[in-house]
């Protein structure tokens, strides 16, 4: 576990996959909750096993030589682990052996990223081989997805037309690119409000004044809003909490709307399509910035009106977080003093892996991440 949760932290600090080889079938069950954290939070990392050898009286190089080859010779290796995964492979010849690590990768690195597994047994691995040398660079990962035109006409004009617009924010920020694109897009349709849930990456700057800050899935911004974008999100919201009002539009744009891995996953929506957060929001700020009827109702004085109402409601959340942060009467220590004592003793271009649990909302508003890639967590359950 302590190996695979290196690896996805510095492939989500990299951007580029790594590399996990564990023992057969109990170093797989070694992996622990650490599969599950780089499923649910899209890390490309790719984990070698080897594989009890299949035969066992000297037929061909690598056969059983020991006890425990008998033991550890279960009917499935792969079902261990193959539901959190992208891709499950047995190399069964050296033959083609960077192919299959090549094609492993493709799917570790193609959205939605995520964990690849692939396994094989002693006798494959000691093949005598021909030296070959395929070319890497034909075997890249799948490029990023593009809204139909339709559907960027859709949700700028909704976001545009909106009163109280909201864009619901998971894990975009991956992508640090994406960030920009979204503060243009909330710069440009004054009022936008942008709320993160789930936490697994840093989408939008917390200074910024449209910023409702990390809430999973709980906040009044989500009945309150009646144009609603949910951008690469797990659970936007919490339905028996609350949810968007029955009236209001909801557009879902994912790099896996469908959330293959849920059994029970659903949000109704008018619009939903598969594409990459980055290419998206620049889809819908091109349209926007390129539509002339578009841009003159930008100019209206209540969109003036509405950013000088953003830039308040702001204020006094920043206030409040301030407060919270003040020393207790009685000397005591809270989560929120603490974490913005952390937070005032780091450079501003800290990393902060945060997995404070039930804290996590206090200790993020009080860190404020404002720099793409400065923040984050498993996105998933498996702590420790």
């Amino acid at each position: 576990m302590v190996a695979l949760s290196m690896a996805d932290g510095y492939a989500r600090v990299s951007g580029q996959p790594q590399c996990v080889i564990v023992h057969v079938d109990v170093g797989t069950q070694g992996l622990g909750a650490a599969v599950h954290n780089a499923s649910t939070g899209r890390c490309p990392v790719l984990i070698f096993a080897g594989l009890s050898p299949y035969t066992q009286e000297g037929e061909a190089r690598g056969s059983r030589t020991e006890y425990i080859q008998w033991i550890q010779d279960v009917p499935d290796q792969k079902q261990i682990v193959a539901q959190y995964c992208r891709y499950t492979a047995e190399i069964k010849t050296g033959k083609n052996v960077k192919q299959m690590v090549f094609r492993a990768l493709q799917f570790a690195m193609s959205e939605p990223q995520g964990p690849v597994y692939l396994y094989g047994a002693r006798e494959a691995m000691e093949e005598e081989l021909t030296p070959y040398a395929p070319k890497v660079q034909r075997f890249g990962a799948v490029g990023p997805a593009a809204l139909p035109e339709e559907g960027v006409r859709q949700v700028a004009e909704a976001l545009v037309h909106a009163s109280n617009p909201l864009v619901i924010a998971g894990y975009s920020g991956r992508n640090p690119a994406s960030v920009p694109e979204l503060v243009k897009l909330a710069d440009t349709v004054k009022g936008l409000r942008v709320l993160e849930t789930g936490g697994s990456d840093m989408c939008f700057p917390q200074t910024h004044r449209a910023s409702l800050g990390l809430r999973y899935g709980v906040d009044r911004s989500i009945p309150d809003a009646d144009v609603v974008l949910v951008l690469h999100c797990d659970v936007p919201w919490i339905p028996t909490h609350n949810k968007p009002n029955p009236s209001a539009t909801v557009f879902h744009v994912d790099s896996d709307p469908l959330k293959q891995q849920m059994p029970v996953f659903y949000i109704e929506a008018e619009g939903r399509w598969k594409a990459d957060a980055e290419t998206a929001l620049r889809q819908i700020n091109h349209h926007v910035s390129a539509s002339a009827s578009l841009r003159k109702t930008l100019s209206s004085s209540t969109f003036s009106s509405r950013w000088t109402s953003l830039g308040e409601a702001h204020s006094a959340r920043l206030a409040s977080i301030e407060e919270a942060a003040a020393p207790a009467p009685d000397g005591s220590l809270s989560v929120s003093q603490l974490a913005a004592a952390v937070r005032r003793a780091c450079p501003p271009d800290t990393i902060f892996a945060v997995e404070a649990v039930t804290s996590a909302l206090l200790v993020t508003d009080q860190l404020l991440p404002e720099i793409p890639g400065s923040y984050l967590n498993c996105g998933g359950g498996g702590l420790g």
